[in-house]
């Protein structure tokens, strides 16, 4: 009888020695979502006023945010839905599957992290995502768009200046054209 040996994968396993009594925790690191490219660093740096930081809306229920011309806002929630009025000189997007009905509002800066995120506005200057199946629709134009991950769609009414797309399966759309374009990855769109 002939039997054969094959080798079959198995996880290696590190082991440490204890911590030593006293000593500090080990410290604990988020990795993102193997799907997520993270951006490459910025060359810039971002100034921040010294008063405080902006204010951010409440993660239970964040309920409508309110920006007075040129101000900053914050959004950390989940499975939300918030309503933005005024004009933003800065968004910030955080958290899963939020909804952000600004669709009477101009924002500078619009930064998203996370999943299932979708964001209606009039304008966007510049527009960041860093997550999956995000939907962002501008009636307007946008300015610079930097997205990094997977099945998100923009798409503004007018003209989007440039774009810069890493990831699968993205689709950016603009009615009056696109400027300059640098797509990485597979199946996106962009036109």
């Amino acid at each position: 009888m002939l039997t054969a040996c094959s080798l079959s994968p198995s996880p290696t396993v590190t082991r440490l020695p204890p911590a030593a009594a006293g000593s500090s925790p080990v410290p604990t690191v988020t990795v993102p979502s193997a799907s997520v490219v993270p951006a490459p660093p910025s060359t810039t740096t971002a100034t921040t006023p010294a008063a405080s930081s902006p204010p951010v809306a409440d993660q239970a229920d964040p309920g409508t945010v309110v920006c007075a011309e040129g101000e900053s806002r914050s959004i950390a929630a989940s499975e939300s839905t918030v309503r933005v009025e005024g004009s933003c000189a800065s968004l910030s997007v955080a958290g899963n599957a939020v909804a952000v009905d600004a669709a009477g509002s101009r924002i500078g800066v619009l930064t998203i992290a996370g999943d299932r995120i979708r964001v209606d506005a009039t304008d966007i200057t510049s527009l960041t995502v860093q997550g999956n199946d995000a939907v962002i629709n501008a009636a307007g134009a946008i300015g610079d768009v930097d997205l990094s991950g997977d099945r998100t769609q923009v798409t503004a009414s007018t003209t989007i200046t440039s774009v810069v797309v890493r990831g699968q399966d993205n689709v950016v759309r603009a009615g009056g054209g696109i400027g300059d374009s640098t797509v990485e990855g597979r199946g996106n769109q962009v036109g």
